[in-house]
Parts: C-alpha cells; structure tokens; sequence
C-alpha cells in the first residue's frame, strides 16, 4: 500500500484562498509525489464568510478533500492542533490557508522524511511581510529563548512536517492550550529544519490582531517559563535592599544636615509610583499565570465539532474510540 500523507489545513474566513490552495496542493502532490496516497483536510473555525460553502463544494467534488466545521471559534492555538489529532496519514503537513506557506516546500519537507527524519519544519529566513511585525516577532522568540528551559524555535510558525509517531504524542495530550512549538521543543523528537522566504499573503487580510498574539505569546510564556513570576521575587529582594540603604543615607544626612537638608515629596511620589507600576505588572502576570491553570484544570475539549465531511465510517470509529480513552 502507498503511504499516506495528510495536509492539515486551518481556515478563517478564507473563501479567496481554499479553493486555490486545494488545487495547488493536490496539483504538487500529483505531480511530485505520485507515488503517496494524500488527503487535504480542512478545519474551519466558524467562518463567516462564504468558506464553509466554497469546502462543501471541494468535497463534493474530491474525496480527498474532507472538512470539518467547528461550532464555533476556538481560536488559532487550538483548531490546527485537534485538526493534526484528526489526521490519520503516515505523516501530517500542518500549513496556513493564507499561502504564506509556500506549497512547493511540502516535496523537500516528503524527501526529508523518507531519510529518517521525524520531524521536518519550515523556518522563515526572511519574510515579505511588514518589517515592523518581522522584527517584533524576531524579539519575541528570543526573548522566549532566555526564558524558559526548552529550545524554542526561532521564526517557527508550525509549517512543517510531523511523522505519525509524534502526532500520536500530540494526540495523547489532553492540553486545551497547546503550544505546538514547546511541544516540539519538549517533547518531539530531533528535527530538520529548512529555511524559506515567507510571501506575501495572496489575499484576505490577517486574521491576527494585538490581542490574539498577545494571548498566544502568553500561552507559550505561562506554560514554559518560571523566570516572569522569580523574577518578582528577586526584584522585591533588590529594591528592598535599596530601599533601606536610601532610607539609612537619607537618616544620616538629615541627622547630620538637620537644617539645611530637606528630602522633598518628589522623591517619595517617584518612588510610589514606580513600586505601584512595577507591582501592577508582576500582578498582571500573576493572573496570566492563574488564568492559564484555570484553563486546564476545566479541561474543556479542544474544539466541539458541528459537522465533519468526507470521513468514512472505519475513521470516524477510530476517532470516536480514541476519544474514549
């Protein structure tokens, strides 16, 4: 039998995009890898654009193609990874619906994995999208780096190739906030990493805003870093101290100055202010922490399903069974 490949695909409102990316995909699957079996499948977030409709009908018309819908948003963290859990292929591609994943990689990412190698993952040399965005996020994963106690990967977004060994390690976690780059860091087995141009998005806009990566950088943060909450401890150490010593030279030079030596309120408002902010942002990061165990103590699933296409009845058995265990 052909082995299988599966391409995990996440879409939000991407009705100019998964009809082009699914002819694409199957064009350099049919053209490069003739050899492999494929399925395209699709996991959409609750679109509310003409998506949905554009999938029904790329199923209808390719069985290779299947969809599930989910009954609501459950944000870009979650969908793609109980998408992977739901692909079932001798190896997984997991890539964006925006084709800044570009889909000519997917063969090196194939060639690679015949060699042996687990884990095969696209890592951005340059982009061509906004510098200012490049640049931050360049900041953010090496400040990630120097926090946390795994190798993160740098200018990494999940675009890559993950063999059935390690999917079913991701499909045997019950986390309802996976990260999939710590995963890999923590977790996977040794990767190859291949370097590409990220393109331009060939149309739609960004679904991400401030907030949406703000709540990923802090999935990442709380669930692989202790240095954020030591931090606070060591910085109320330090300014303790200094706080003392301040106190001391101020007392000696009044004892020693007493007429001539006034110490003012602006020392005092300056000194109120910076304690007040520097503790309102180890508190805020406090509840982040507190946040994040909340949501997996709840242990809500994943994703809750609307409707799936395209799957026979021998695959929608094995999910339904693995779902028990």
């Amino acid at each position: 039998m052909k082995k299988k490949i599966s391409v995990v695909i996440p879409t939000y409102n991407e009705e100019a995009n998964v009809v082009p990316l699914a002819k694409a995909v199957s064009e350099v699957m049919e053209r490069d890898l003739s050899e492999y079996d494929y399925e395209i499948l699709f996991i959409d977030n609750h679109s509310k654009d003409n998506t949905q409709a554009l999938l029904r009908g790329l199923c209808a018309n390719n069985k290779k193609i299947k969809a599930i819908f989910n009954a609501k948003n459950f944000g870009q963290a979650r969908s793609p990874v109980y998408g992977m859990k739901q692909a079932y292929g001798d190896c997984v591609v997991r890539m964006c619906a925006d084709f800044q994943d570009p889909v000519d990689m997917i063969p090196k990412f194939v060639r690679e994995w015949e060699q042996g190698t687990k884990i095969v993952i696209g890592v951005k040399s340059a982009s061509k999208e906004r510098k200012g965005m490049y640049w931050i996020r360049s900041c953010y994963y090496k400040m990630i780096n120097k926090i946390t106690d795994i190798d993160h990967i740098e200018q990494f977004t999940g675009f890559g190739l993950y063999d059935k060994k390690f999917v079913d390690v991701v499909r045997d976690l019950h986390d309802p906030l996976p990260y999939l780059r710590g995963i890999i860091a923590e977790l996977g087995f040794d990767y190859k990493a291949i370097e590409y141009t990220q393109p331009k998005r060939r149309a739609g806009k960004s679904k991400n805003n401030f907030y949406s990566l703000y709540d990923y950088a802090m999935i990442g943060i709380t669930s692989y870093s202790k240095v954020v909450m030591r931090l606070a401890t060591f910085a109320g150490f330090i300014i303790g101290g200094l706080s003392l010593v301040a106190a001391l030279v101020y007392l000696v030079l009044k004892l020693m100055y007493w007429d001539r030596f006034s110490a003012g309120v602006a020392p005092m408002v300056i000194g109120m202010f910076f304690l007040g902010a520097l503790q309102l942002f180890f508190i805020g990061f406090l509840g982040e922490y507190v946040l994040s165990i909340n949501s997996r103590v709840l242990d809500r699933p994943l994703v809750v399903e609307e409707e799936r296409l395209n799957f026979d009845e021998d695959e929608e058995d094995e999910v339904e069974e693995r779902k028990k265990v």
